[in-house]
């Protein structure tokens, strides 16, 4: 068995999950994948079935009743891989917004040069987005540079989906505690890791707005990104996280 998990949350992605599944399969590392799918009636969750049968032992599946949020999709997955051993787990999207070439470069950088967690970040050369409206792409950003201020923690894309964890990042982190849901638990999960003195580094990625598929993004997650940092901090000075 390979020591990395790759973590995909799925939702009506029937256009995408085939392609990704086999694009992952094809990479030089041998990368297991967990696909978390929320009752997609689509056909995700066949689509995936059908790639099981494909790539046995390799690719897995857990299927949960209704879309119960993004933060418990991946609490779910992490769980799950270290219930089954997994020394790295990478969180990524279904719809090719994540490079899967990068897959490789998070990944060593946890395995081979040390880093506890390592970030595709989007804000670490300028703005490496593609496709976004620029309204979207302004809201992100003054996002993260809010997470900034507000957190002290000194990152550059907070809110950052593509992220390769070492196993005792999420051993040292109360899982059960983690509050949000949305986008603002990507916030919290590199928070807690950062409170704890783990090593974060932040890599060059390109992010690409889906082609196929309709996204799940909505105001209120961004709402829940900047509010909820305000919680994050004053917790973390009161308390210990």
């Amino acid at each position: 068995m390979t020591d990395v998990l790759v973590i995909i949350p799925t939702y009506n992605e029937i256009e995408n999950i085939s392609n990704m599944l086999n694009t992952v399969m094809q990479l030089p590392d041998d990368f297991d994948v967990l696909v978390i799918d929320d009752g997609s009636p689509d056909g995700t969750a066949d689509a995936v079935r059908k790639a099981m049968e494909d790539f046995p032992g390799r690719i897995h599946l857990e299927c949960r009743s209704g879309k119960l949020g993004l933060g418990t999709a991946y609490i779910h997955g992490f769980k799950w891989a270290l219930k089954c051993d997994y020394q790295f787990i990478i969180e990524m999207d279904a719809d090719f917004s994540h490079n899967p070439a990068d897959l490789t470069r998070l990944y060593h950088e946890c395995k081979d040069r040390g880093a506890d967690v390592c970030v595709g970040s989007r804000y670490i050369t300028g703005v490496n987005v593609v496709n976004w409206p620029m309204g979207r792409v302004l809201m992100s950003y003054f996002a993260s540079a809010y997470v900034r201020f507000v957190t002290r923690m000194p990152l550059r894309d907070s809110t950052a989906g593509y992220v390769c964890y070492r196993r005792r990042v999420l051993e040292n982190i109360q899982l059960d505690k983690i509050e949000f849901k949305g986008y603002a638990f990507q916030i919290e999960m590199k928070f807690k890791a950062w409170k704890k003195n783990f090593k974060i580094v932040e890599l060059p990625i390109v992010f690409v707005n889906r082609q196929l598929g309709t996204s799940k993004m909505n105001s209120s997650i961004f709402g829940e990104a900047v509010f909820g940092v305000i919680s994050l901090r004053m917790k973390s000075i009161f308390s210990r996280l």
